[in-house]
């Protein structure tokens, strides 16, 4: 009995990769003049986040989501470097080195959900949506985000924090 030749379907089929990230910081107390920067978009209103870095929580989880996909450490291993090494604490350059690691990986969708009593989002996630899409280029539809007070029920929920979690789809080219 012959065997049929076996075909090679990764040609005919792209190979679709899912990540999975998370990050979550303290607020600073209210005297701190660190701003709070999330998701590349400054909240004046509210305390920074401690963290070596702008402890942007959203770049941070996405970062993550990068890492779970490639394999490559960028907050554990890049961002320390940059951060330690180099004194450059914007996130925005960390997902912007985790974004050269994807090779042949092509964004094809991104949602998050942030939970955080503060600060409000609802006026300002289009202008957060549009920061992440411009940052990783790829369309503002391709970016999905929602913010949740988590009725209270966890530190994050209760104003201590923000937390942030991510899910990134690629295609391979």
């Amino acid at each position: 009995m012959s065997s049929a030749p076996s075909k090679d379907l990764s040609k005919l089929f792209p190979r679709v990769r899912v990540g999975i990230g998370q990050d979550s910081h303290r607020f600073l107390p209210a005297d701190s003049t660190k701003p709070c920067v999330i998701g590349g978009v400054v909240f004046g209103e509210t305390p920074g986040l401690a963290a070596d870095s702008d402890g942007d929580v959203i770049f941070h989880a996405i970062c993550n989501a990068i890492t779970s996909v490639t394999g490559v450490p960028i907050l554990g291993g890049v961002a320390v470097d940059l951060c330690h090494k180099d004194g450059i604490t914007d996130s925005q350059v960390y997902l912007e080195r985790a974004l050269q690691t994807l090779g042949r990986q092509q964004i094809s969708h991104l949602a998050m959900t942030i939970e955080g009593k503060r600060p409000r989002f609802q006026s300002r996630i289009m202008d957060v949506r549009e920061k992440i899409a411009a940052v990783m280029h790829i369309q503002v539809d391709q970016v999905g985000l929602t913010a949740t007070s988590g009725d209270g029920l966890s530190d994050f929920g209760c104003g201590d924090g923000l937390q942030c979690f991510c899910i990134l789809t690629t295609l391979e080219l």
